[in-house]
C-alpha cells in the first residue's frame, strides 16, 4: 500500500530540465545559421527568441497557443523569409534530442511509483507531440496512464479545464493524488483548487501563499518518501 493512489506531474521544469531545452535551441540555431550561410548566428538566435516570446505572450487569458506554429513563425521572422517546415523541423528535433535530459531523479521516481501501482498522469502546458517525444526519449512515456496536454484541452494552467480533463480520466480521487509542479500560480494554486495534494519543486513553486502548497521538495526523490514508496 502507498500513501497516495495517484501522482500527476508537470513536464517542463519538473520531469524535463529546462536548461537542457535551451541548450538544444542554441545548437539548432547555430546549425541552421551555418547551413543557410547566416554569418551572425547570435543575431538570428536573438530574433528567434524574441519572435517566439511575442507569439506566446500574445495569447488571451488561458487560451493555449501551440508551440509548432510558434517555432515556424519565429524562424521565418528571424530569417525574414518563408521557410518550409521541412527546412527547419528535422534539424530542430535532431538538435534538441541531443540535449534534452530529465531532471535528476525524475526517471527513478516515475519508475518506482509505477512499480508500486500508483496511477500516473501528466498535466502540462505543452504540445502533445513534444510531450511524447521527450518522455519517450527518457523511456517513461509508457509509464503514464494518461497524458493531458494544453494542446489537447486548448487551455493552459491554472484553467480548471486542464485539471478536470486529467482527473476525469483517472480512477483516483484528487485528495488521494499528488501533483508535482514548479510554478506557483499555474501548478500549486491550480492544483489545490482542483483538490489535488500539491508538491512544490523549485523556488518559483513556493512564490505565493503557503496554504496552496502541501509539500516542498528539493531532491526529486523525496516524492517517493511522500508517497510512501521505498527508494531502491
Amino acid at each position: 500500500m502507498t500513501d497516495y493512489e495517484g501522482a500527476f506531474f508537470d513536464i517542463g521544469g519538473v520531469l524535463l530540465d529546462l536548461a537542457s531545452v535551451r541548450a538544444g535551441y542554441v545548437t539548432f540555431l547555430d546549425r541552421f545559421a551555418e547551413r543557410e550561410g547566416i554569418a551572425d548566428s547570435d543575431a538570428l538566435a536573438d530574433d528567434w527568441r524574441s519572435a517566439l516570446g511575442a507569439y506566446f505572450s500574445g495569447r488571451e487569458g488561458t487560451e493555449y497557443r501551440r508551440a509548432l506554429p510558434g517555432y515556424q513563425r519565429a524562424i521565418e521572422e528571424a530569417t525574414g523569409r518563408e521557410v518550409a517546415e521541412a527546412e527547419w523541423r528535422p534539424l530542430f528535433e535532431e538538435a534538441t534530442a541531443e540535449h534534452i535530459r530529465p531532471v535528476d531523479g525524475a526517471v527513478e521516481v516515475v519508475e518506482a511509483l509505477d512499480r508500486a501501482g500508483v496511477y500516473l498522469g501528466v498535466i502540462s502546458d505543452i504540445d502533445t507531440w513534444e510531450a511524447e517525444r521527450m518522455l519517450g526519449q527518457f523511456g517513461i512515456w509508457e509509464r503514464f496512464h494518461h497524458v493531458t496536454t494544453s494542446e489537447a484541452v486548448g487551455r493552459t494552467k491554472p484553467d480548471p479545464a486542464m485539471f478536470e480533463a486529467a482527473l476525469s480520466k483517472a480512477p483516483v480521487a484528487p485528495g488521494d493524488s499528488l501533483y508535482v509542479g514548479d510554478r506557483y500560480d499555474h501548478d500549486m494554486r491550480g492544483g489545490k483548487e482542483a483538490g489535488l495534494v500539491t508538491v512544490a519543486y523549485g523556488e518559483e513553486a513556493t512564490d505565493g501563499p503557503a496554504e496552496n502548497v502541501d509539500y516542498v521538495v528539493e531532491d526529486f526523490r523525496e516524492i517517493l518518501d511522500i508517497a510512501g514508496v521505498r527508494r531502491e
